[in-house]
């Protein structure tokens, strides 16, 4: 359960509940928890839980379970995403215990990206990670690809930033205290405006509600990329459907998928987590 409370999720919202009843566990989305402007669609709340679930079962493999997932299991309830099932024991190796432990060491970095080319053998060994997940991972490197990619992100952030209802959702996720057991800290959040950056690549402004009004299209951005940085990858899912979001079954990630990360950069504070007792609940 630990190791399922440290997916990551929207805003750190951990819209995720479970329950226990013998060898199964629930998944459920908790709907109090939506993001009502961002995430009309729930999609990425979806997403939240799915990776929860699959942390459960890389713990559950490396502590020496066998385990299946039914996804949507009742289609009558539509809140019930998965249920993770120990099936009997499992034998693990190195590799399952690593990504066991890789569980705990994720963690997101809002910091700017370091201005350096990525290896193409790591690029590989993530697409390879992703593509056993149904999930898909190309890098934009080419000048046109990078132009319709950070005009379309730059749109997106001017737009959200024009909504009064999204900046005061985002001030409500934001927090100042350092014990808060869920949301963006705003200790991990980089002080500078993202928008003078040295880069074209316009990342969300946790606290751009609490900034000087600036001009009209403040927040693109453009013709500040500096000569020779790094392409970027992108992701995203086979079939972008509800269904598609959650994992299909206990699966073995490829070898040296947990070790996919980049070195030389000290690591952000990892974010508070809701007690297990919280969000935990067990049968009868």
């Amino acid at each position: 359960m630990e190791a399922a409370t440290r997916a990551p999720s929207i805003h750190n919202t951990q819209p995720w509940l479970f329950r226990a009843d013998g060898d199964r566990l629930q998944v459920r989305t908790d709907p109090f928890r939506a993001l009502a402007t961002l995430d009309p669609s729930g999609r990425q709340r979806v997403l939240s839980c799915g990776v929860a679930a699959e942390s459960a079962v890389v713990a559950l493999t490396a502590a020496g379970c066998a385990t299946d997932v039914e996804v949507l299991p009742e289609a009558g309830d539509p809140d019930l995403l998965a249920t993770v099932i120990v099936t009997g024991g499992y034998e693990p190796d190195e590799e399952d215990r690593v990504l066991g432990q890789a569980i705990t060491a994720r963690h997101t970095e809002r910091a700017p990206f370091l201005p350096r080319a990525v290896p193409d053998e790591l690029v590989d060994r993530l697409q390879a990670t992703a593509g056993a997940f149904r999930v898909w991972l190309r890098p934009i490197s080419g000048v046109n690809e990078e132009v319709a990619t950070v005009s379309l992100l730059s749109r997106a952030e001017e737009i959200e930033q024009g909504q009064p209802e999204y900046l005061a959702e985002l001030e409500r996720w934001v927090r100042t205290d350092p014990a808060a057991v869920d949301g963006v800290p705003v200790a991990a959040v980089p002080g500078e405006d993202p928008a003078t950056r040295p880069s074209n690549w316009l990342v969300r402004d946790f606290v751009v509600g609490s900034r000087p009004a600036a001009g009209p299209g403040a927040a693109g951005g453009h013709g500040r990329r500096a000569g020779g940085l790094p392409a970027h990858p992108g992701a995203g899912l086979a079939g972008d459907a509800g269904a598609a979001a959650l994992p299909p079954r206990a699966r073995r990630a490829p070898a040296g998928a947990a070790a996919a990360g980049p070195p030389g950069r000290r690591r952000a504070p990892s974010t508070n987590r809701r007690p297990v007792a919280e969000v935990l609940a067990f049968a009868g």
